[in-house]
């Protein structure tokens, strides 16, 4: 800086107006180098004398300044380095301005770092580092003033680094992140910039790291000793001199912000590289579940737990219980979503397991009736796993994960042969048994309400306009999930009951069926049969005339239609209507093009008639809602054998309509091994026959997904009442309680409120089991400071347990105190807060005790 330049700058600060009871001002120029000693020495202010302090004359310069000259504005110029205990001037000082004009001086007054000595040469030992503005602005950035020189390196290593936090672990996770050693342009940056002492330092009092100063030795040290918190020795016997078990907490912290963070996909490749550096797929699989389930850092170890349980499974070495507690476990790890239909398939089989052992025996029953009753409240669950464990399958099969696509395919036959051998076979063998009678004599099963009735026993019954939606193909496990989640994310009384299906369990006899009429008959028509309903053909085109000819208040309407209208046209479509049919057609569809994406269509049509439900109830007003299907259908994932398959060359002859599980022929048909159904085709001198158990009549078309049969899937039909309830309506507001769904909650359960461990284990407990409406919910538990200062890992608990033994809803949770410095006389918290914040959180006082307290680090010792 030019001595004008100063000069000028000088003049005007004493230009300026005196603080209250001030008479004068005097600036001390501090500048301990010496600098501008000469320039100085011929100085020349017009509005203030100028005094140099030199050794010999420092009494004489007190004595001015203090007695001699009371009324003088002075400029003190300062280059003698004396600390406050010894220097004459400090009272002076006190009350004093000071001015600086060296560039090291100006450099720590933008960065907001105090100027003392110690720092002083610190900003001169990096001085290449400061020269570059965009750097400075960095370090001015952070947070607070810059008054210890500890703080000053940790601020030089995050800007190089590009660390938003001036953290140990921010520096040390961007440096890991920037690559190996040849690629790393951090590292190369800190040689640069003469820091790489300082990084190593830190990276060394933190992480125990001192073997080498090599990245890549640097991330199997850190990541090794993240693991090293959660998981036995053991597993890791033979790599002790790759991690540190006393750095292992800060270790741990830092991967487990990482992973659970924003930018944990940053941290893959990392985990890729370590997994295969240090050959640990190997070392994982050679140990067993137990050892692996409470670490989540590494994806690597989600995929040995995943092999391992279906290998457990396929093999029969693993019983369902421990399944589902293990995959209960890892729903909460870091890398859960990326295999999370991988373990919700493995989930579904567990229930599957669970329904073989509850069932093996089951199934031989006397009376149709009661078989009828155990499917639609115990037996259609088998259904449910099937179809959950197929939609979770076929997201698989849509990601790329070598070392797991094998097993799940094999874990996949072992669903198909459990699913098919044994409890089709076995459900479908006992129902045809108790069924033959009824449907040879009269077509009904005794004691099980007609889909023929529905609209006189169903429809009819209905007080007020009514909205009936005909889903094609719904069957009855399908239609009971979406009864579940209409009762738990809308107000209103959700019933589910079934129907007997008209034979053959095909669309245009179950779309006919629906309908009001006074007689059906099927007529041959081209070399197929046509249903007629009082005598009029059934076909979408005649539905509307059909409902009007029994209520002239009467509309039937395409889904695809009345969703893609806008509200106005909706209102007026079914304005004045008392009988609103809506077609619904997405199940059924979607076999026509692709079999196997039927599961997948059928959460589809759940989604779309939760919707349809919204658009009636909120926009059209409605309150009544029926939602019914046509008939329902059987569905493999496997291609059938032969052995699946019927010959019909015995009585092909004498067929007039046929498809994959029904046949329609004339009357003198006697076709061997299918059993004679009577329906309306009968008085048209027609003849039923359905093939018995799952077998299929040999026949173009599709084979995996059927329909027209008796097994249950396909005869029993669902039937969904729904009945809205306003707030403001006098029902709703009487069982309020009853209706408004609420989340579970949660409470500790440990009774021992002092923490002595890093280390340590808390129970909890779900109060309310997740049934009626009590919903499932999520909660986050961490422990804070008395100020809210988090001091643990967050761990997460699922609270969906349905058990109404409270033992079984308990929950066990490993937290890890943060490596930091804890008072036995402090309170702490344990906080509980579900993860979408909408409820009080909870606090418990806790108190934390450790007998060897960890110190702070000194970085740079």
């Amino acid at each position: 800086m030019a001595i004008e330049d100063i000069k000028k700058e000088l003049e005007q600060r004493f230009a300026e107006p005196l603080d209250e009871f001030y008479k004068r001002r005097i600036i001390f120029w501090n500048d301990e180098d010496g600098e501008f000693l000469d320039e100085v020495k011929t100085l020349s202010l017009s509005n203030a004398k100028v005094l140099v302090l030199e050794e010999g004359s420092l009494f004489s310069s007190k004595k001015l300044l203090s007695s001699d000259d009371l009324t003088s504005n002075y400029l003190v110029y300062n280059s003698i380095n004396v600390d406050p205990e010894h220097d004459w001037f400090l009272d002076i000082k006190l009350y004093s301005d000071e001015y600086r004009a060296d560039k090291t001086s100006r450099l720590m007054q933008e960065m907001q770092i105090v100027n003392t000595v110690e720092l002083r040469n610190a900003v001169k030992e990096f001085k290449g580092f400061f020269n570059a503005s965009s750097r400075r602005k960095m370090i001015a950035s952070f947070d607070g003033t810059i008054d210890k020189k500890s703080t000053l390196y940790m601020s030089i290593l995050s800007a190089i680094c590009g660390a938003k936090e001036r953290k140990p672990e921010s520096i040390i996770k961007a440096v890991i992140s920037a690559g190996s050693d040849l690629e790393n342009p951090i590292k190369m940056d800190l040689l640069k910039y003469s820091a790489s002492n300082l990084f190593w330092s830190l990276v060394h009092s933190t992480t125990g790291f001192n073997s080498s100063e090599k990245m890549d030795d640097l991330t199997n040290h850190v990541v090794l000793s993240a693991i090293s918190r959660t998981m036995s020795s053991d597993v890791l016997s033979g790599l002790e001199s790759k991690y540190s078990d006393i750095h292992s907490g800060f270790c741990y912290d830092m991967i487990f912000n990482w992973i659970y963070g924003e930018d944990k996909k940053s941290f893959k490749n990392i985990a890729d590289y370590v997994t295969s550096n240090l050959s640990l797929l190997d070392r994982f699989n050679s140990f067993e579940i137990k050892d692996l389930v409470e670490t989540n850092v590494l994806p690597v170890i989600d995929e040995v737990i995943l092999s391992k349980l279906m290998y457990g499974i396929s093999n029969r070495t693993i019983d369902s219980d421990s399944v589902i507690r293990i995959v209960e476990k890892r729903r909460t790890s870091a890398w859960y979503e990326d295999y999370t239909y991988f373990y919700e398939g493995i989930y579904q089989v567990a229930l599957m397991n669970q329904f073989y052992e509850s069932y093996l025996n089951s199934f031989h029953h006397v009376e149709a009736k009661d078989m009828w009753k155990a499917y639609t409240s115990d037996y259609y669950q088998m259904d449910t796993f099937y179809r959950n464990f197929h939609i979770a399958f076929s997201t698989c099969l849509q990601t790329l994960h070598p070392s797991l696509d094998d097993a799940f395919k094999d874990l996949a036959d072992y669903v198909e042969k459990e699913y098919k051998n044994w409890y089709l076979d076995q459900l479908s063998s006992n129902w045809n048994k108790v069924i033959e009678t009824d449907l040879g004599s009269t077509g009904k099963i005794t004691g099980i309400a007609q889909q023929t009735d529905f609209y006189r026993d169903v429809v009819k019954n209905v007080d007020g306009k009514v909205f009936v939606i005909i889903s094609d193909a719904m069957r009855y496990d399908v239609a009971h999930s979406l009864a579940k989640q209409l009762e738990i994310e809308t107000k209103a009384d959700v019933e589910i009951s079934a129907q007997q299906g008209i034979y053959p369990t095909i669309t245009k006899y179950g779309m006919a069926a629906l309908l009001p009429h006074k007689t059906l008959e099927a007529v041959e028509n081209n070399g197929t049969t046509k249903v007629l309903v009082d005598g009029h053909p059934s076909e979408m085109s005649d539905r509307d005339g059909i409902l009007k000819s029994y209520s002239e208040n009467s509309v039937a309407l395409k889904y695809k239609d009345i969703i893609s209208m806008k509200r106005d046209d909706r209102r007026a479509a079914v304005k004045g209507k008392d009988i609103i049919y809506i077609y619904h057609d997405t199940i059924d569809a979607s076999s026509h093009n692709d079999e196997s994406s039927v599961f997948d269509a059928c959460e589809k049509a759940i989604n779309e008639i939760k919707n349809l439900v919204n658009v009636i109830c909120n926009e059209l007003q409605g309150l009544n809602v029926i939602i019914t299907s046509d008939h329902g259908f059987l569905y493999t994932y496997k291609e059938l054998t032969e052995s699946d398959m019927m010959e019909r060359s015995s009585f092909k002859k004498d067929i007039i309509e046929q498809g994959r599980r029904y046949v329609i022929t004339d009357n003198s048909a006697n076709p061997d091994f299918l059993m004679p159904v009577k329906g309306i085709y009968n008085d048209s001198y027609m003849l039923g026959f359905a093939p018995r158990e799952n077998i299929r009549v040999k026949g173009a078309g599709g084979s995996k997904f059927v329909h027209g049969g008796i097994s249950l899937q396909e005869m029993c039909v669902p039937v969904i009442t729904y009945k809205y309830l306003r707030s403001g309506y006098k029902a709703y507001r009487i069982n309020k309680d009853k209706y408004d769904t609420k989340p579970v909650t949660i409470a500790l359960l440990s009774s021992n409120r002092k923490i002595s461990n890093m280390i340590f284990n808390l129970s909890f407990y779900q109060k309310e089991p997740v049934k009626d409406n009590y919903v499932a919910c999520t909660y986050i538990a961490y422990i804070t400071d008395s100020v809210g200062n988090e001091v643990s890992d967050k761990q997460k608990i699922i609270a969906n347990k349905t058990s109404t033994i409270a033992k079984d809803r308990e929950f066990k949770c490993t937290f890890n105190l943060k490596s930091q410095k804890f008072s036995n006389t402090e309170t702490y918290y344990l906080v509980i807060v579900d993860e979408e914040g909408k409820q009080i959180p909870i606090k418990e006082e806790i108190q934390i005790d450790i007998a060897m307290a960890i110190d702070e680090f000194d970085f740079f010792s």
